[in-house]
């Protein structure tokens, strides 16, 4: 057991330490973009009013328990710390188990008196302890900002206690599913679920008379995230909740183990698909045999992009409405989206992270081209009359159209959002002027992560991901937590076109097109000359 926790710990080391700091640093710096955009208790009071009078907002933010700054913080930023934590739960332990087993590790380590359960058991401890390392460097973060130590140390604790669940989450589905992707997808959704489930609990519960509380609906109680919310870190410090928390992760857990032990390496309880006996002929192309790849997870991620477009029209009105009442709304909204009324800042702002939803699916595809490679299949491909060029040029051409058909998925649901509401069509303009845009800076991380693919091929996935992150934070968060402009600008997603008034600004349009152009000829040519690199 040791050997394969210290294995796992080499690993993972980098990986880790991308996660607890970047969780940690947001909780950090959330204080300080609450402090300066909600600096009195009325300002935070009538922000919590408008939420809780608008219950669509609820569903993306925490469990108003009061006004108090740090309570308020909670509020604001509890929900991303626990996805943060449930991320990085899920797919470290596919990694370890199902991801082991498509690679060949599983195999030889199971050759060993370790046996098949003892490698799950030890991704289980080691999720464990990664969790436990996320919620004591959360709990300084806060800390270090001033607030009150027990509330730091529990909202820390309630954070790493929703990863403990989705541990056990990822372990389970490594089990049922036959791949790693179809795993990931699994535990992606059902994460995704509960955290819609834990939302619409929130909105449907019973707020306090002075309306800066809400007490939560029981639906609310059939999810991990609703467990650690109403643990309530600087107001009530229930402990309880966690426990619910770790029973679910240790149960799961347990029957992960079981399951292992009950079935043939490789093998898997939901059975795989079965394809067609015959090809179909876009199949003759690698651009057609990468499309086949990428389909089901474009799908998945067109969804995210018909929520966005639907939210993002259809709560522009609400927000405008918050803003007339409560200008730290307004401004809040206005250093995000850069320009524009509250209704067009709104909107930009929603469609900012449309950007970074599109840029995930955009490198997801260039990911699966390094997976392929890491596999041996794309040696196959190789071996037949396709050049190393053309290979890579029909990951790119996909990853591109990828990210287009999740932009064209929320411009269908801004469409569904303004005819629902009887809004000005005028929307619609704005909705397509951000969201091209948008498309545009989401297309740079596509070439990024194909540059980096020719250059340090075992880096493609670590880095692909990291820039995302890193533009993320720069681009949705800068602004908020007084970061110089510059710095918000090499953020893609943080300096694509918008709509002013009645005018457009192009910000760094330009400079993104040449980078993407650039960085096609550089990464084309580069594959020209590189040789297939192994795994690890």
């Amino acid at each position: 057991m040791g050997a394969l926790l210290a294995q796992r710990a080499r690993r993972d080391a980098r990986q880790l330490l991308m996660w607890v700091i970047g969780t940690a640093a947001m909780a950090g710096l959330g204080y300080v973009g609450v402090v300066s955009s909600f600096a009195t208790e009325q300002e935070r009071a009538a922000l919590l009013a408008a939420a809780i009078a608008n219950p669509v907002i609820l569903l993306f933010r925490g469990l108003p328990s009061g006004a108090d700054e740090a309570a308020f913080i909670v509020f604001l930023i509890f929900p991303w710390l626990a996805i943060l934590a449930s991320m990085m739960s899920l797919f470290l332990a596919v990694r370890h188990t199902r991801g082991d087993e498509e690679e060949g590790r599983a195999e030889l380590v199971s050759a060993t008196p370790a046996g098949r359960t003892r490698p799950v058991l030890a991704a289980a401890i080691h999720g464990f302890f990664a969790n436990i390392a996320l919620a004591l460097l959360t709990a300084v973060a806060f800390i270090a900002v001033g607030l009150d130590a027990m509330g730091s140390l529990i909202a820390g604790a309630a954070a790493g206690a929703v990863g403990i669940s989705f541990l056990g989450v990822g372990l389970m589905a490594a089990q049922l599913m036959r791949t790693s992707r179809g795993a990931n997808a699994v535990a992606v959704w059902v994460m995704l679920t509960t955290f819609l489930l834990c939302g619409v609990g929130n909105a449907i519960g019973t707020p306090s008379d002075d309306l800066t509380r809400m007490e939560s609906s029981w639906l609310t109680w059939l999810s991990p995230f609703g467990w650690g919310e109403n643990v309530r870190p600087f107001s009530d410090d229930l402990l309880w909740p966690l426990l619910l928390c770790l029973a679910l992760g240790g149960a799961l857990s347990a029957a992960a183990i079981l399951l292992a032990s009950r079935r043939d390496l490789g093998e898997s309880f939901v059975a795989e698909r079965l394809g067609p006996a015959s090809a179909t002929a876009a199949l003759a192309t690698p651009t057609g045999l990468a499309w086949r790849l990428a389909r089901g997870g474009a799908l998945g991620w067109a969804v995210g992009g018909l929520l966005v477009g639907i939210l993002a029209t259809t709560l522009a009105t609400v927000v405008e409405e918050i803003g007339a009442d409560n200008p730290s709304v307004q401004e809040m909204i206005n250093q995000i989206a850069g320009a524009g009324d509250i209704e067009q800042a709104t909107l930009t702002t929603f469609f900012t992270m449309l950007g970074v939803l599109a840029a995930c699916a955009g490198v997801q595809v260039m990911c699966r081209a390094r997976q392929e490679e890491t596999r041996g299949t794309a040696e196959i491909v190789l071996a037949s009359p396709v050049a190393r060029v053309h290979w890579l040029a029909g990951y790119l051409a996909v990853g591109v159209a990828v990210v287009l058909i999740v932009v064209g998925a929320a411009f269908a649901g801004a469409a569904v959002g303004i005819a629902s509401q009887g809004s000005s069509w005028n929307a619609m303009r704005d909705a397509v002027v951000t969201g091209s845009g948008q498309a545009v800076a989401a297309s740079v991380f596509v070439v990024a992560t194909a540059l980096v693919f020719t250059l340090a091929p075992r880096l493609t996935i670590p880095l692909g991901w990291s820039f995302i992150a890193l533009a993320a934070v720069l681009g949705l968060f800068g602004p908020i937590f007084g970061l110089p402009e510059w710095l918000v600008h090499l953020s893609p997603v943080g300096v694509a076109p918008i709509v002013s008034g009645d005018g457009v600004d192009v910000r760094g349009l330009w400079w993104l097109v040449a980078a993407i152009a650039i960085g096609v000829l550089a990464a084309l040519s580069l594959m020209r000359r590189r040789e297939l690199a192994p795994s690890e």
